[in-house]
């Protein structure tokens, strides 16, 4: 259904400052881009949460009808430690630390990454391409730039020409930074005397002897800049212009920046439509850091090994937590925040797990069109999921009065209830209902719990051939028998 052709979306654009009607560039088709994460090691909550936003839009620009072609790189080289043009690479340091090749480092937690997000219940992009897979698009965008006269070749690297570029176009559109500002507020440091301006950012580094990730150029064996990567899959895979490009608040500057201006002065156009930005998500009020210990993976909180929660959460409560702020929101994990999201994540699916029994009426008391109209104006105004999550509770309260006989409706209207409901809840924010896997749990355990009786009988009468072939065909099947003073326990 091309349900876009009746709604008015509105996208707050980072560029204008505004919330802007979403027109793509064709009708029917969107194109959207967001920077990925780079694998040197575990991806971690804020990361999630960036993603988890991004996923949601995706997943109502589809419901809405729209053709989305999604794609969210993988950085495996070329994002220097401290986001600067010269040290060293944040795989490559890892890789070092660690005594493996670096892309063991990249390989390790490209699969953690994919298993986190597929735990939290993430569609897939539609492309996901790394940087180590498209040096030559990288290589042949450098080039270009050079043609135009925008870059240039100091001593085997290749910087950008912030001076040069802003004689035509403007360095600092997206972050609202002046070049003469910037400018007169720094320095010159070490190690950037390559460069006409330390404002000059690396488009390809040559590489030390002692860099292990590297790549043969016409200006010198070398790496291209972190950059560089986003420019040259987007346009690739998108279009010197597209839809949609979005990314945490933190790479609003200088990555977006430094990308705008790279496809202005390869292609003499500007890049994307609307560029969207998530904000950070903060732990206990305070910023997240490893170094503090101000910090929690998204793993840690399913398991509930972690010194900040009382408990596991499962994946959905915590979507459910997220999706309760607005992306642009800063947002705060806490216990006590988690734990209330909990409840009202029950109550949500205690109703979802009532449509089955409600009865239709010949007539209806409450005004669904309204309610479903207020669900889609929520969405529409910049994808305002804690507004569309208040009226989903509206829904919650719809179910309670029909369950009560308080209210009726109509066979037509009960339909359009439940499928609305169900699209927004399951479809558009991702959630499932893990009450049903819990059954399926509990029956899983009574069943294991069952052939350990039958083991221990086994072994009671000397019948050690049953014995061993009961935890035998259990270990087979990913269920792990442990005999202790206490009896026998399982984990799977």
């Amino acid at each position: 259904m091309q349900l876009y052709k009746d709604q008015e979306l509105k996208i707050y654009n980072s560029l204008s400052g505004e919330k802007e009607v979403f027109t793509p560039i064709h009708e029917g088709n969107v194109g959207m881009y967001v920077c990925g994460p780079t694998v040197y090691s575990n991806v971690h909550l804020g990361n999630l949460r960036t993603f988890m936003s991004f996923d949601v839009i995706f997943r109502y620009l589809q419901h809405l009808g729209y053709k989305v072609r999604y794609v969210r790189n993988i950085t495996d080289v070329g994002h220097i430690v401290d986001d600067v043009d010269d040290g060293e690479d944040k795989i490559a340091r890892k890789a070092r630390v660690e005594q493996l090749e670096p892309m063991e480092i990249v390989q390790r937690y490209t699969v953690d990454f994919h298993h986190i997000l597929a735990a939290f219940n993430f569609l897939p992009p539609s492309i996901e391409p790394t940087a180590t897979g498209h040096i030559i698009e990288q290589i042949g965008i450098v080039q270009k730039i050079l043609e135009q006269g925008y870059a240039y070749e100091s001593n085997g690297s290749v910087y950008f020409d912030i001076a040069k570029f802003n004689e035509k176009y403007q360095y600092g559109i997206l972050s609202g930074r002046n070049v003469e500002d910037m400018l007169s507020n720094t320095r010159d440091t070490d190690g950037q005397s390559d460069k006409k301006s330390p404002q000059d950012f690396a488009l390809w580094k040559k590489a030390e002897p002692e860099h292990i990730m590297r790549w043969p150029s016409p200006w010198s064996d070398g790496f291209p800049g972190w950059h560089l990567e986003c420019t040259a899959m987007s346009t690739k895979y998108l279009g010197e212009r597209f839809d949609i490009h979005g990314g945490g608040m933190d790479l609003k500057f200088p990555h977006h920046e430094c990308e705008i201006a790279q496809n202005e002065a390869a292609t003499g156009n500007s890049p994307v439509n609307y560029w969207m930005h998530a904000n950070m998500l903060t732990l206990n009020g305070k910023k997240m850091s490893k170094s503090t210990g101000n910090n929690i993976l998204p793993g840690e909180i399913l398991s509930g090994d972690n010194p900040f929660l009382s408990k596991a959460f499962s994946a959905s409560v915590t979507r459910f937590f997220m999706m309760q702020a607005h992306y642009r929101s800063i947002l705060d994990f806490s216990d006590d925040a988690v734990t209330a999201a909990e409840k009202g994540f029950n109550r949500l699916m205690e109703a979802m797990d009532a449509f089955p029994a409600l009865s239709s009426s010949d007539k209806s008391s409450l005004d669904i069109a309204v309610w479903k109209k207020l669900c889609y104006d929520a969405m529409n105004d910049d994808f305002n999921s804690p507004i569309l999550i208040s009226h989903l509770f509206e829904g919650v309260r719809f179910v309670n009065l029909l369950k009560d006989g308080k209210e009726t409706l109509t066979q037509a209207d009960l339909v359009d209830f439940q499928r609305t409901m169900h699209a927004f809840v399951f479809e558009v924010l991702g959630l499932r209902d893990e009450k049903a896997g819990d059954a399926h749990l509990e029956k899983l355990e009574n069943v294991v719990n069952m052939l350990i009786d039958m083991r221990n009988t086994a072994r009671a009468n000397k019948d050690f051939g049953m014995s061993d072939q009961i935890r035998d065909q259990l270990t087979a099947l990913g269920i792990q028998l442990k005999d202790g003073k206490e009896g026998t326990t399982f984990t799977i």
